[in-house]
């Protein structure tokens, strides 16, 4: 029962950053032109990554809801070094995250983070398009996924279709959350499964050190949550004795990743994107989480005087109405589809039954 309710409210809590996902990925697919995306987004160079890094950086959206904007970044022609970037960078930092961070952590992990964000997608993207410089352009574009489901021989009718802002909503709340919907829940399930039997006090108990980075990065990747919502529980783990470097991986690691977007990424980019993304998020938490504890430990400065306390108050209304939209969403896509096949079916074992 604790694991559904569980379930349940990291659902609530993620359902308003998806639909804003979703709705940022529609304007992107149906308002902004493949090519102006294609120029400032879709080389392979350093300057396209960290273009893509600071654009994601300030935007409100968590690792649920960065996943269909990126992918509509990907889809109007952004490369894949500049869809990581912004796919690390965004929901590892915001300007929401930002405060919060600062009420409960204190200003130097509120300036500590943006950077390290910002420079983890980076990494993360330069490791990618490295990793990605082998795969010739073909291979590329027959990928298969939704983001390169169309050939380059109907260009013109897919620039036509993305002028409409019509056409882009229904790409993201019916293609995407057909392809994505599954991925996503699994990820909320699990992350209900870790907070129903994997309390802080646990984690708390590796205390500081290598080990630490390490424990924290073995529950943050596979974790479904968001910048702001990690803030609190970083708060509660610095006051049970963990050190300010394993907190930041903690929050680094947590946002970035979750299984339902290491599945997508997979899918979508490339086993070995997936690699390189990993390493870009867990290399750089590492770095910056050693540089916070040297500078904790050497330079004096004492995390715990911005700690407060924190209590959950519930989730407010329009937290509920979009659950509510979004389940209607998935369950609508999902029994059209199940419709479909089943008319398909019906229809094969009709046309190869004997006649009677």
């Amino acid at each position: 029962m604790e694991l559904i309710q569980n379930f349940i409210d990291l659902f609530v809590e993620s359902a308003p950053w998806l639909l804003l996902g979703f709705v940022i990925a529609g304007l992107i697919k149906g308002l902004i032109p493949a090519d102006f995306l294609g120029r400032h987004l879709g080389g392979r160079g350093a300057w396209t990554t960290v273009k893509a890094a600071f654009i994601g950086a300030p935007l409100p959206l968590c690792s649920c809801g960065v996943v269909p904007a990126a992918l509509g970044l990907r889809k109007s022609g952004a490369s894949k070094n500049a869809t990581v970037s912004f796919l690390v960078a965004t929901p590892e930092t915001g300007v929401d995250s930002v405060s919060v961070t600062y009420a409960l952590l204190g200003p130097v992990m509120a300036i500590v983070r943006p950077i390290a964000a910002i420079t983890s997608g980076i990494v993360s993207g330069l490791l990618v398009g490295r990793a990605d410089k082998g795969q010739s352009v073909a291979q590329a574009s027959g990928e298969s996924s939704c983001c390169a489901a169309r050939s380059q021989t109907d260009t013109g009718a897919t620039a036509t279709a993305s002028s409409s802002l019509y056409d882009g909503l229904r790409f993201v709340f019916v293609d995407m959350i057909r392809d994505i919907a599954g991925w996503l829940l699994l990820g909320i399930l699990f992350a209900a499964a870790v907070q129903t039997w994997v309390p802080p006090s646990v984690l708390a108990e590796w205390g500081s050190g290598w080990l630490a980075f390490v424990v924290m990065v073995l529950i943050g990747v596979p974790m479904y949550i968001c910048a702001t919502a990690s803030t609190p529980i970083a708060a509660g783990l610095l006051l049970a004795g963990v050190s300010p470097g394993a907190v930041l991986v903690f929050m680094m690691a947590g946002p970035a990743t979750n299984i339902g977007t290491l599945a997508i990424v997979a899918r979508e980019l490339g086993k070995r994107s997936l690699i390189a993304y990993l390493s870009g998020v867990i290399l750089t938490s590492f770095v910056f989480g050693y540089a916070l504890n040297i500078l904790a430990n050497d330079l004096g400065v004492n995390f715990l005087t911005g700690v407060v306390a924190h209590h959950g108050m519930g989730h407010a209304w329009w937290a509920y109405a979009s659950a509510v939209l979004l389940a209607v969403a998935i369950f609508n896509v999902h029994a059209r589809g199940w419709l479909a096949q089943k008319q398909k079916n019906d229809q094969l074992r009709v046309s190869t039954s004997p006649p009677t």
